[in-house]
């Protein structure tokens, strides 16, 4: 492992690594509902964002649209996604969760609660507080940056994590 104080102490290479790490941890409970680290990306953004489009939920997820396409079949294949045609655009659809997949949600809440008390193992209540403050400030920083004045609407959009 390296001791270069760039690499150690890089706001970049710590988010990435840290991001990464929990990640990792996160999947392999998930894993266990028999999910990939794709699918759980979607079905976590619509339930932040229940009835987006196909084209909006693959923009937010940094992927094309016939790859979420695919996830998509899956997850309806699975009774835990319906695609629904946009009311407004014929050749849109809208993603809606089922009644069927509450108890997977409630998993993934219930994975992601101990996943955050993992990493967190050893700071103070108040810190962690702190901390996710900073990164919330950080963010929006750096979404000011991308677009300027729509940061709020762009924060909204990304959620609040993974």
């Amino acid at each position: 492992m390296s001791t270069d104080p760039y690499l150690t102490r890089s706001l970049g290479f710590l988010l990435g690594d840290v991001s990464r790490l929990v990640r990792k941890r996160f999947d392999g409970r998930v894993r266990a509902l028999g999910l990939t680290r794709a699918q759980w990306r979607v079905l976590a953004r619509l339930r932040r964002r229940e009835g987006i489009n196909q084209t909006e939920l693959a923009e937010i997820l940094e992927i094309e649209t016939v790859t979420l396409g695919r996830h998509i079949d899956r997850l309806e294949a699975k009774g835990w996604v319906e695609r629904r045609r946009d009311p407004g655009d014929r050749r849109a659809w809208n993603l809606f969760l089922k009644a069927k997949v509450q108890p997977v949600m409630d998993k993934l809440r219930v994975f992601s609660e101990m996943t955050r008390a993992e990493a967190l193992t050893g700071i103070p209540e108040a810190e962690s507080e702190h901390l996710i403050d900073l990164l919330l400030q950080i963010k929006a920083n750096l979404l000011e940056l991308e677009c300027p004045g729509a940061n709020r609407r762009k924060a909204k959009e990304a959620g609040d994590g993974g």
